[in-house]
C-alpha cells in the first residue's frame, strides 16, 4: 500500500502549495475507519481508496479530490457519517464524499424506468461539482483492474455496468485513455477468448515483421528532424477492444484489418501542427476520407487534434495524431483538466473547457424528453456519438453525431427551421432527407411555411434534439385532429337535443366532467376517452330522460329472457332490433345474443343445450345498439364533418371512429354508431351513402372476433 508521504509527494510533484497536514489527516481517518475491513484479494480494504487517490494525482487533481478520494467510501462503508466527515474536513469535503456515495449505490443497469430515474441523478450530481464523477470513474477504473478476485457474475455485472455507462461516458468527458482502457478491461470479463485471440495474433505479428512501431516512430522523428521540427513521437497497438470493435464494424478478419497502429506527435506551437502534416503526407501516402481537422472544429469536451491515415511501411496502414502539448493536455484530461495544478496554482490550460458550460451543453438535449425512453435514447445518442462538423451556407459550424442527418441539421439550428423542412442541399446538390452528413460538408435547409413534421421523420433522425421535437409536434398534431373531431361530434349530438355545443356549453360540461378547458373536452371525445352523450347527459339530464322514457324499457328490449338475466350483443354479428336473433349460455356469465345467421354460431350446432330462442321485442327501441359502418370517404377540407352532421341528422351517435388506411385521395375509416334498430340503420345508410364524397359505405361485422367478458347489467 501506499505509505502517506510517498502520495504527499506525489501531489507536491505538481502541486508545491498542497496542504500535506489536510492530506495526512484524511489519510490517518480513513484508515482507522476501514480498519478490520478487507478486499476479496486478501488485503487491506484502505488499499483501494489509497489507489484512488493515486490515479487522480497523475490527473493533477486539487488537494479536496485527492482526500474526497481517501474517504470516498467512508460513509458508505463505515460508522463514518456525513456529520463528522463535515466537522473534521469541511463542507465541501462532506458534500463531495456525499455525492460519490450516491452515485455508488445506483443501480445503473436495471429496468429502464429506474435506469432512466437513476441517470437523471447522476447528472444532478455532476453538475453539482463534477469532481464527483472524476473520483467515481477513477474509483470504477481501479476496481476493474482488479475484478479478477469477484465471483464470475459479479464480475459480469460490473463489466457489463462499465461498459454501458462508465466507459462511454469517460469518452464524453474527454478522458479517451480511461475509455479505452476501461473497454479493454471488460472485454476481458466479457469475451475473454476473443480478446486472448487477438493478443495471440499480436504475438505472431511482431514475430513476422518485427518491432514496426520503434521502426515506424524513427522515420517520422527523422523525417520532422530534416524539416527542423522539434516533437515527441510515440506509438502503440490499439486495444485489442479497439480492434476488436473494428473487425466486427467492418466484419473482415485481424489479417484484413489495416490500421492497428497509432502514432501521437506532440509540437510545442499551433503553427507546427500543420507544418508536421506537410511533412507525414509529404513522406508517406494520405488515405483519402481519414482525415479529421479537430484543432479548427474543436469536439465540444475542449479536444483538438490532427487525425490523418497513411500508408506506411509494407503498406500497412496508421493512424497518426498531431497536437501541441498544451492541447494533449486537454486530449489526456478532457474536462478534468479545468482542475489540473501546475507549481502550487490552478493550470491555465487555453483548451480546458469550462465543466459547467460542457454539463450544460451535454444534458439540455435530456431536459426535453417527455418521458423515460426519450430519455434514455437521447443519453446514449450522445454518450456514444462520435462527430461531424458541418457548415451552414454562411460559414457556421454545426457539431452532430456521427450519423446525422439533414433532419438533425436543420432541429440543430432552430426547432422552428427543422418543422418546416421540405428538403436539403450538400455542397450543392440536392440530396434524400435521410442522407448521412460527413465532415467538411456545406448543408443548406430547404423550408416551407406549409411544412409539418412527419413521422418518418424519427426513424431518419438520430440526435436526441431532433426526435424529441418531432415526437412533440406530431403529438401536438394529433390532438388538434382530436379537437376538431370532437367539435364535429359534440355538435352532432348537441343537435340531437335540439341544443347548440357553444363555448360556453363546453367550458361548463369541461368544469363538471373534471376536464381542464373546453379543449381539453374536446381532444377527449375525438379520441374517444369520452363519448358526446355523456356531455350532453351532463348539462342537460331531463332531456335525456325524456328521450329513454319514451322507448322501450331496456331491460324488456330482449322477449325470451327473465327482466333479471344478464345479457351481452354479440360483438362478431352486432344483433340489432328488426334482426332475428338467438341466445347461447354462458355458465355464470349471462347470455350472448348472436343473430341468427352469424356465422359463428356453427360452433355451437353440437350444443344444442345452450341455445335460447329469443325475439326483440315490438316498440319502439333507444338509440344504444352500436353498430360499426366501413366507410371510404375523400380526403378533402369538411368532408368527414359534413359526414357526422349527415348521422346525427339521422338522430343517431357516433361513439367511436377510427382511420384504419390514410391516402392522399381517400380515408378509410370504421365508425361505431348507435342505432335504433334495423330500419333506422337502413335509412342512415342510405343518407350517407347519397354524399358525393362517400365512395364505399356498409356494414362491417367481424365473424372471428372474441367473445367479450359479458357485462354484469341486469336486463
Amino acid at each position: 500500500m501506499i505509505e502517506v508521504e510517498d502520495l504527499i509527494a506525489q501531489v507536491r510533484a505538481y502541486n508545491p502549495k498542497t496542504d500535506a497536514d489536510r492530506i495526512r489527516a484524511a489519510y490517518a481517518y480513513g484508515q482507522e475507519m476501514h480498519e478490520g475491513q478487507y478486499r476479496r484479494s486478501g488485503e487491506a480494504y484502505f488499499t483501494h481508496p489509497v489507489e484512488v487517490a493515486s490515479l487522480l494525482t497523475e490527473q493533477r487533481l486539487d488537494d479536496a479530490t485527492i482526500i474526497t478520494a481517501l474517504l470516498h467510501d467512508t460513509i458508505e462503508d463505515t460508522r463514518a457519517s456525513y456529520a463528522e466527515v463535515e466537522k473534521r474536513f469541511g463542507t465541501e469535503i462532506a458534500e463531495l464524499v456525499d455525492g460519490v456515495t450516491k452515485l455508488t449505490n445506483l443501480e445503473l443497469t436495471s429496468s429502464e424506468t429506474k435506469q432512466a430515474e437513476n441517470f437523471r441523478k447522476l447528472f444532478m450530481a455532476m453538475s453539482k461539482d463534477m469532481r464527483v464523477i472524476l473520483v467515481k470513474l477513477t474509483d470504477r477504473l481501479h476496481n476493474m483492474r482488479t475484478i479478477r478476485h469477484m465471483a464470475a457474475h459479479k464480475q459480469a455485472q460490473k463489466a457489463h455496468e462499465t461498459m454501458e455507462i462508465y466507459a462511454p461516458l469517460a469518452g464524453r468527458m474527454g478522458m479517451q485513455w480511461m475509455r479505452e482502457e476501461l473497454e479493454d478491461l471488460c472485454f476481458a470479463v466479457l469475451n475473454p477468448d476473443a480478446r486472448n485471440s487477438i493478443m495471440r495474433r499480436f504475438v505472431t505479428l511482431q514475430k513476422e515483421s518485427g518491432d514496426i512501431i520503434r521502426r515506424i516512430t524513427d522515420d517520422i522523428v527523422a523525417e520532422l528532424a530534416r524539416a527542423d521540427i522539434v516533437a515527441s513521437v510515440k506509438g502503440r497497438a490499439k486495444r485489442p477492444f479497439s480492434i476488436w470493435r473494428k473487425m466486427e464494424q467492418k466484419e473482415i478478419g485481424f489479417s484484413r484489418l489495416s490500421d492497428i497502429y497509432g502514432f501521437r506527435i506532440i509540437v510545442d506551437e499551433e503553427h507546427e501542427i500543420y507544418a508536421a502534416l506537410g511533412v507525414i503526407h509529404r513522406r508517406w501516402r494520405a488515405v483519402p476520407g481519414r482525415f479529421k481537422d479537430y484543432v479548427s472544429q474543436p469536439k465540444s469536451n475542449g479536444y483538438r487534434s490532427i487525425h490523418t491515415t497513411v500508408s506506411g511501411r509494407d503498406g500497412k496502414r496508421v493512424e497518426v495524431q498531431i497536437r501541441t502539448r498544451a492541447m494533449h493536455e486537454v486530449a489526456e484530461r478532457g474536462v478534468a483538466a479545468h482542475w489540473s495544478y501546475r507549481d502550487g496554482v490552478r493550470a491555465e490550460n487555453p483548451f480546458a473547457v469550462d465543466p459547467a458550460a460542457w454539463l450544460q451543453q451535454m444534458t439540455e438535449r435530456f431536459e426535453e424528453a417527455s418521458d423515460h425512453a426519450e430519455f434514455m435514447e437521447a443519453v446514449k445518442l450522445e454518450m456514444y456519438s462520435d462527430q461531424v462538423f458541418c457548415f451552414t451556407p454562411k460559414g457556421d459550424v454545426v457539431s452532430l453525431p456521427k450519423g446525422a442527418t439533414p433532419i438533425d441539421f436543420a432541429y440543430a439550428i432552430h426547432t422552428r427551421i427543422g418543422h418546416r423542412t421540405v428538403a436539403a442541399k450538400v455542397d450543392g446538390m440536392r440530396v434524400p432527407l435521410w442522407t448521412r452528413l460527413r465532415n467538411g460538408q456545406s448543408v443548406e435547409v430547404v423550408t416551407a411555411e406549409a411544412q409539418t413534421p412527419q413521422a418518418t421523420w424519427i426513424d431518419i433522425a438520430t440526435t436526441g434534439r431532433a426526435k424529441s421535437a418531432i415526437r412533440r409536434a406530431l403529438k401536438a398534431e394529433r390532438r388538434s385532429g382530436h379537437v376538431r373531431l370532437g367539435r364535429e361530434l359534440a355538435r352532432a349530438a348537441f343537435a340531437q337535443v335540439g341544443k347548440r355545443a357553444t363555448d360556453k356549453a363546453l367550458t361548463t360540461a369541461a368544469q363538471a366532467l373534471g376536464r381542464d378547458d373546453d379543449e381539453d373536452l374536446l381532444a377527449a371525445i375525438g379520441a374517444s376517452q369520452l363519448s358526446a352523450r355523456t356531455v350532453v347527459s351532463t348539462l342537460y339530464p331531463e332531456l335525456a330522460k325524456e328521450e329513454i322514457a319514451a322507448n322501450v324499457p331496456e331491460n324488456r328490449a330482449i322477449v325470451g329472457l327473465d327482466p333479471k338475466a344478464h345479457y351481452d350483443r354479440a360483438p362478431c354479428c352486432q344483433p340489432i332490433p328488426g334482426e332475428r336473433i338467438v341466445g347461447i349460455t354462458n355458465k355464470g356469465r349471462g347470455v350472448t345474443i348472436h343473430a341468427i345467421d352469424c356465422p359463428r354460431m356453427a360452433e355451437f350446432e353440437d350444443q344444442t343445450e345452450r341455445w335460447i330462442d329469443l325475439q326483440w321485442a315490438p316498440g319502439h327501441h333507444a338509440a344504444r345498439n352500436a353498430v360499426t359502418l366501413d366507410m371510404a370517404i375523400s380526403n378533402a377540407p369538411g368532408v368527414l364533418g359534413r359526414i357526422c352532421t349527415l348521422i346525427a341528422e339521422q338522430n343517431a351517435n357516433i361513439s367511436d371512429l377510427r382511420f384504419v388506411d390514410r391516402k392522399p385521395d381517400f380515408f378509410r375509416l370504421l365508425i361505431d354508431v348507435d342505432v335504433r334498430d334495423r330500419e333506422h340503420l337502413h335509412a342512415l345508410i342510405m343518407a350517407t351513402e347519397s354524399d358525393n364524397d362517400v365512395a364505399q359505405i356498409k356494414r362491417n361485422r367481424a365473424p372471428t372476433a372474441p367473445e367479450p367478458s359479458l357485462r354484469p347489467e341486469p336486463v
